[in-house]
């Protein structure tokens, strides 16, 4: 899970060293931009980790009333879809839309200490306390998810939205080629 959430917010941590004319191209499609996409993934991350943040609070206080942690791990297979790009319809509340307003530094600083946050909730329960307390998640009609597979959810939302802004890179090449 740790290296999950490390390896993916490291990917999309270097699309803010890219050029600012690549981050702020508009696809053809009218999509968003580089910039919008990063936007969006703090904006979704924000209100992912409120949900991981009071569910891993009581998780904690169940292991604290004697809950007893069942063996095993928390299936993560189930999350997979969520990275790829098309492979369920879903439409984003409007409150994750990005509103291109916050400067690039700032959403930036917002993402690592998203990331940052979840690596410190994810350590917090270190012993399978997370598996304690489960929440529904409606996304591709996922069910009840435990704390782990919430922390899982919000990497992959992250890496779907790689392979979109690398769409968006792949178009800028090939119009800089035809020009």
């Amino acid at each position: 899970m740790r290296t999950a959430l490390e390896t993916t917010f490291a990917e999309v941590d270097a699309w803010f060293d890219k050029p600012p004319p690549l981050r702020a191209q508009r696809p053809s499609t009218g999509g968003w931009t580089v910039d919008e996409v990063l936007e969006h993934i703090t904006l979704t991350s924000h209100f992912l980790l409120i949900v991981i943040r009071n569910s891993t609070r009581k998780a904690r206080r169940r292991a604290a009333a004697g809950a007893v942690i069942a063996a095993g791990e928390s299936d993560l297979e189930l999350l997979e879809p969520i990275a790829q790009r098309g492979s369920f319809s879903w439409s984003r509340p409007e409150h994750m839309v990005p509103t291109g307003k916050p400067a690039s530094a700032e959403v930036r600083q917002r993402m690592r200490e998203q990331l940052q946050e979840g690596l410190d909730l994810l350590d917090s329960l270190a012993h399978g306390e997370g598996s304690l307390f489960h929440v529904r998640m409606s996304v591709h009609d996922s069910g009840k998810l435990d704390v782990y597979q919430w922390l899982y959810f919000l990497a992959q939302h992250a890496r779907r939205h790689i392979a979109q802004m690398e769409e968006n890179e792949r178009e800028g090449m090939d119009l800089g080629s035809t020009r």
